[in-house]
């Protein structure tokens, strides 16, 4: 069965802040319901306080980000599901819970995994 990340960056969120605390149990509900139906994988947001690594080939470290990552921030969720038409879903659930569009992408299979 696919894994599907759903995804959206800090910026996408326009909630007043009298109502984050309401947006942000919505969204814990949904993955509470992601988790009872057995198709959670994980979820979590981006540590902004935590300044992103390269380790480079050679075992080079620097503090340093890819140019087009750069804005990489907000919250995620990988959930495995049986099609994309089940991820659309489950991304339009998330999407009314956290008052913002979600990026939906699918993760191609490791044939070793």
């Amino acid at each position: 069965m696919p894994n599907y990340l759903i995804s959206f960056p800090a910026s996408a969120m326009n909630v007043p802040a009298e109502e984050l605390a309401a947006v942000g149990e919505a969204a814990r509900q949904v993955i509470r319901e992601a988790k009872a139906a057995g198709v959670y994988a994980f979820a979590g947001g981006i540590h902004t306080a935590v300044a992103p690594l390269m380790v480079e080939a050679d075992s080079t470290v620097r503090q340093a980000t890819y140019p087009q990552t750069r804005e990489f921030d907000g919250g995620f969720c990988v959930l495995r599901l049986p099609s994309r038409e089940v991820a659309v879903r489950w991304a339009a659930r998330i999407a009314q819970a956290c008052r913002c569009a979600q990026e939906l992408r699918e993760f191609g299979d490791d044939p070793e995994s």
